[in-house]
């Protein structure tokens, strides 16, 4: 299980690197909130440990950052003990939060706590529509009964949308969780990897009915025999 901790006090990394890692756990550290964003992304961690009073961004936006396109576990581990402090950061988007310092006991008990609600590989779905099918454990694509071959990028922004449940996944958001905040504006990526995927997925590419775009806001998969509730046609 990989763990993102994030935290502005070096000691503090090092002692938590080798404490968990000791206990199993693939640890990524980042020393300022861009950093702890940046590698919440390329890493897509299980769980997110992250202090408060950090420089670039604090905790509390780094929360709200996460939240725009991700539902990982995040604990926080700050040395504000406030109830104010606590109210914010679980009204940002916070699932526990623990006071330094603290107990490595009571840490492990929280990481146990908040990964026991994480899905298991042999729990993860097949999902069909038209004649695909889409397998998240085994990450393969059939359609007709063979093998699709997807880049990875093209397997990102499929994983994503398909996990949406149907809802509405703005551009930006894919745009940051695929290939980071600093191209959240880069829609052109996004044109030309639906094009692709269409051409690999969609019965009729230029009429989409599963991969569809939610003109002017993003894009959002629909199962078979769900009527289209948004206006939607591929961008230009």
């Amino acid at each position: 299980m990989k763990l993102l901790i994030a935290d502005d006090d070096p000691q503090i990394l090092r002692a938590l690197k080798v404490t968990l890692g000791a206990r199993g756990y693939d640890i990524v550290t980042a020393g300022n909130g861009v950093e702890a964003l940046d590698q919440a992304i390329a890493h897509h961690p299980d769980l997110i440990m992250l202090d408060l009073g950090m420089p670039e961004l604090d905790g509390i936006e780094v929360i709200v950052g996460l939240r725009g396109w991700t539902q990982v576990p995040i604990l926080v581990v700050s040395g504000r003990s406030g109830a104010t402090d606590k109210v914010e950061a679980l009204d940002a988007g916070a699932d526990d939060y623990v006071t330094k310092p603290f107990s490595m006991e009571e840490l492990l008990a929280r990481i146990r706590a908040l990964t026991r609600r994480l899905p298991s590989e042999e729990s993860e779905p097949v999902v069909t529509f038209a004649d695909v099918s889409v397998d998240f454990s085994a990450k393969q694509v059939r359609r007709g009964g063979q093998v699709v071959r997807l880049t990875p990028t093209e397997w990102r922004i499929l994983d994503i949308l398909l996990r949406s449940g149907g809802r509405l996944v703005t551009r930006e958001s894919l745009l940051t969780e695929v290939w980071g905040p600093h191209h959240s504006a880069d829609t052109g990526y996004l044109r030309l990897y639906f094009a692709q995927l269409r051409k690999k997925l969609e019965p009729q590419p230029s009429r989409p009915r599963h991969l569809v775009t939610v003109l002017g806001m993003g894009y959002r998969f629909i199962a078979d025999g769900e009527e289209q509730t948004q206006p939607a046609a591929p961008l230009p």
